[in-house]
């Protein structure tokens, strides 16, 4: 009797004080110190887990400070990780705005000097007389693309107003002009057409391109600014949570190696990037819109054949009004009356030639590429806000092949929830992150409001419509305070009367199946411990 209770005993002993010793720490402690943190309170040995709040409460080498370091530590690297995503986007946009800005600004430049220089030539004396009218022209299509809160048809009006008064003197040397005959000589120019067909042909393809090229580089600019608000949008409690639990806990739980399963990283960042990926649709849409105004920029007329064609097209007005001086003069006579005789007679002003360069029509190679670039662009940016999830999580999930064998939240086993689909209202049954699909976050919300007031713009354009660009954004230069104001915002629809929201259950585990923490059979050790005791006990009394 004696030796059977001293084998039980020995059982017992073994199996309350363990046949092998506590699992080191060693990995988690050098992970730690990696990470910046010190290594006082940290246990060499692991430790009973129920004073955790985020991981799994098995044994772990986390302590609750542990675990709230590596807490604050997921926030700020996930919060990086988006933006450093949205900053890629960002500079890429920039320097498409960049690259279009540089090349527009340019064109107006050549296109100027070319007229100086070919005016100097054709005109002689007569362009010092007018040379004013031109340097006006261009700093308006200047100030225009810029973002001037200028009516560019009316500029060209003015342009032409100004160079019928200038010439008319110029080439009239013989009248004393004043400024009320000078008016009459206007009024009479909208059926006279003193330049021909060239100022409404020329309205048309200027209007057209200008406004196209503002927008255009106005969209760039909007969508990188989208991007950098949106991406610095902070995250919730409840995603911090989930970021942690995939990332960190595996290190807390001992299973260092294991990767998260590819559709359990999926849903946690679906679920923490659920009000980003709500801005797809007009996101897409602002790309289309984009894409559509570059086609407008390359054709019926590309922007350089009509910025570089300026000079030419307004020295073959100068010649029509030469030419048909004597016609013209006798209509506005007859209108107005005869000014007075000049008591300075000036040398009559020859006939001017037109030395301007001849342009083709044809998009030129520099205007092909930068557009062939930009496109390239848009579309690959099509769908950044629902990739992004996706984007996130490739240095994070474990390949295919490790399907059996990945973290999925409590341990190492195959993750059976399925992937939720993009969005907020998608989130309502994620089982990873807790959402509450009514309360969408409202600077995602202003940036969509945005979005649509862009691509509104965008659709004007391209019907060669002029557009205002007041008010469009509170950090672009020129602009107003922003378009979303507390009661615009208000009319944006909200989910009320929402059904019920409460998360059901989502299982991670086939049911009847019973989890074990990293398979330790130690974890039985109480109720193997108490039956062992009774038994003695028994034996004892007998």
């Amino acid at each position: 009797m004696g030796f059977v209770v001293l084998v039980l005993l020995c059982a017992l002993t073994g199996l309350v004080f363990g046949d092998s010793k506590p699992k080191t720490c060693s990995d988690i402690r050098q992970f730690y110190n990696s990470k910046g943190f010190n290594l006082n309170g940290v246990p060499q040995t692991e430790i009973s887990g129920e004073h955790l709040r985020v991981c799994p409460q098995g044994y772990t080498c986390c302590t609750s400070g542990m675990e709230e370091n590596l807490l604050n530590l997921s926030r700020r690297e996930f919060e990086t990780q988006v933006k450093e995503s949205g900053r890629t986007l960002q500079v890429s946009l920039s320097g498409q705005f960049k690259s279009f800005d540089d090349y527009f600004l340019e064109l107006l430049n050549r296109s100027e000097a070319s007229l100086q220089t070919s005016f100097q030539t054709g005109f002689g004396p007569l362009f010092s007389q007018i040379t004013k009218v031109f340097q006006d022209l261009y700093s308006d299509l200047r100030r225009y693309y810029r973002g001037s809160n200028l009516n560019l048809e009316e500029a060209l009006n003015e342009f032409w107003a100004r160079l019928l008064e200038r010439l008319f003197k110029a080439l009239n040397p013989q009248y004393s002009i004043g400024e009320d005959y000078l008016e009459c000589v206007a009024k009479q120019s909208e059926t006279l057409k003193p330049f021909g067909d060239t100022p409404r042909e020329l309205k048309t393809k200027v209007t057209r391109t200008v406004i196209a090229a503002r927008t255009f580089a106005q969209g760039l600019v909007i969508s990188g600014d989208v991007v950098r608000k949106v991406s610095q949008v902070s995250l919730r409690t409840e995603c911090v949570r989930a970021v942690m639990k995939l990332t960190y806990c595996p290190h807390c739980s001992g299973v260092t190696i294991a990767k998260p399963c590819s559709n359990y990283c999926k849903n946690v960042m679906k679920g923490c990037l659920a009000n980003q990926a709500d801005l797809d649709s007009e996101w897409r849409n602002l790309a289309d819109a984009m894409l559509e105004v570059v086609d407008k920029l390359s054709r019926p007329y590309s922007v350089d054949s009509v910025v570089l064609s300026l000079p030419k097209r307004i020295a073959e007005a100068i010649l029509y009004m030469q030419d048909n001086l004597n016609t013209f003069n006798n209509k506005v006579l007859q209108a107005c009356g005869s000014p007075g005789q000049s008591s300075v007679t000036g040398d009559q002003i020859k006939r001017g030639r037109n030395t301007a360069e001849e342009v083709s029509s044809t998009p030129g190679a520099q205007l092909e590429k930068l557009l062939s670039d930009v496109s390239r662009m848009l579309r690959d940016m099509m769908q950044y806000w629902v990739h992004l999830p996706r984007n996130l999580c490739v240095d994070r999930e474990s390949g295919p092949s490790d399907v059996d064998r990945c973290w999925n939240g409590m341990n190492v086993d195959r993750y059976l929830p399925e992937v939720m689909g993009d969005g907020l209202a998608s989130q309502i049954n994620n089982p990873e992150v807790e959402i509450d699909i009514t309360k969408p976050d409202m600077t995602v919300r202003k940036q969509i409001m945005q979005l649509k007031i862009m691509i509104n713009r965008l659709k004007y354009a391209a019907n060669g419509n002029d557009v205002d660009f007041q008010d469009t954004s509170d950090d672009i230069s020129g602009s107003g305070s922003g378009m979303c104001v507390d009661e615009q915002c208000s009319r944006f629809p909200r989910l009320n009367n929402a059904p019920n929201t409460e998360k059901p259950n989502v299982y991670a585990y086939q049911p009847g199946i019973k989890k074990v923490v990293n398979g330790r059979s130690s974890q039985n050790l109480p109720c193997v411990s108490l039956y062992l005791l009774s038994l003695v006990t028994v034996l004892l009394r007998r």
